[in-house]
């Protein structure tokens, strides 16, 4: 871009960054952050009280946190707490917006996307998981008609949740590549990556382990104790171990020394960072065909695309993981998830914006 821009970046309302609560959207604030500030756009990021991110302006906003969407039926009503943080921080972007070029926003909610004709074009949003709730859908539905472009999706699988087939931008999502390290010669082990609540069907990966023999290594944040138990009630013998939720450069070692990645996601994934984190380690991903994952995993050649909820082709899957080149699977992440490529598509939407 010719001018740089002075860019708000207001982060989700679920959990502080680095907390683990807002799962994946940590990571792409943080790697959209790193990606336009290397090209001398000014980052500044609104986001809950204790969020931590080295080397960028965090402006920390008290509150009650929200809950994440994926708690809540279709039918749903809008809800927020009393003395919400995510009121409060788009109480506090309001007062400051004429300071900035564009306001970026990450959270998963109705407030913001209703707010969205009065920033008259400076607000655009990143719509992060797929279709929920009603409202949502009509919200979002709502912004396509009134400010085409101004939405964003990880993936077009994601957008079509929506009933969207244009009127949006397709971002997809990207990594810092150096920061994963190649293994080319795993453990006799399995991961397994990702917030622990129901809609991520971690027990289908336990089972698919138990079926094989082979350990699974957990990792990720534990957002329903409940359910958790309740895998480990029904799997007492399992070979499982809970490693815990992780810095990104502990991950990348632990994951880059598994034999494949699973991926058992119940809801359609709006894309699944961890997918590209496991080709950067070289490790091949089995994922059910459905949602972002399809648009990532070439079926076959960095990994295996199998039908949703099935063990067995989980198992039959797990039997042939070794048929994958895992230098192929690199290759792939170098290719299309490096950082400069996501900067490179999020300059042509700001351009898109402003223009």
């Amino acid at each position: 871009m010719d001018k740089p821009l002075k860019l708000l970046l207001v982060s989700t309302p679920v959990g502080s960054l680095s907390s683990g609560l807002a799962g994946g959207v940590e990571l792409t604030v943080l790697n959209l952050a790193n990606i336009l500030q290397k090209r001398g756009h000014e980052i500044t990021i609104v986001a809950p009280k204790n969020s931590k991110l080295e080397s960028f302006s965090i402006v920390e906003i008290s509150g009650e946190l929200q809950t994440s969407a994926q708690t809540q039926s279709r039918q749903d009503p809008v809800i927020l707490p009393d003395n919400s943080v995510l009121a409060n921080m788009w109480n506090y972007t309001i007062k400051i917006a004429d300071q900035y070029d564009i306001i970026m926003n990450f959270a998963y909610d109705w407030l913001p996307l209703f707010l969205t004709p009065f920033f008259r074009g400076k607000l655009i949003h990143l719509i992060t998981m797929g279709s929920l709730t009603n409202v949502m859908d009509r919200a979002v539905q709502d912004v396509i008609q009134q400010c085409p472009n101004s939405i964003a999706f990880y993936s077009h699988s994601q957008a079509e949740t929506f009933g969207l087939k244009e009127g949006y931008f397709y971002l997809s999502s990207a990594i810092e590549l150096s920061q994963y390290c190649f293994c080319s010669h795993p453990q006799n082990q399995l991961a397994w990556v990702g917030r622990i609540s129901p809609e991520k069907g971690l027990e289908d990966a336990v089972a698919a382990s138990v079926k094989t023999g082979i350990p699974l290594k957990i990792m990720g944040k534990i957002q329903d104790p409940i359910y958790w138990q309740t895998i480990l009630n029904n799997y007492v013998d399992a070979p499982i171990e809970y490693l815990g939720f992780l810095s990104t450069e502990k991950l990348q070692a632990k994951l880059g020394q598994c034999r494949a990645l699973m991926m058992t996601h119940r809801w359609i994934e709006a894309f699944g960072n961890v997918a590209i984190e496991a080709l950067a380690c070289g490790v091949p991903v089995i994922s059910y065909r459905r949602g972002g994952p399809t648009e990532i995993i070439q079926d076959g050649i960095t990994g295996w695309l199998v039908e949703p909820d099935n063990i067995n082709q989980l198992v039959y899957a797990i039997q042939n993981i070794d048929k994958i080149d895992r230098y192929v699977c690199r290759k792939q992440a170098e290719t299309e998830y490096s950082l400069e490529k996501l900067g490179d598509r999020m300059e042509q939407w700001l351009l898109q914006i402003i223009s």
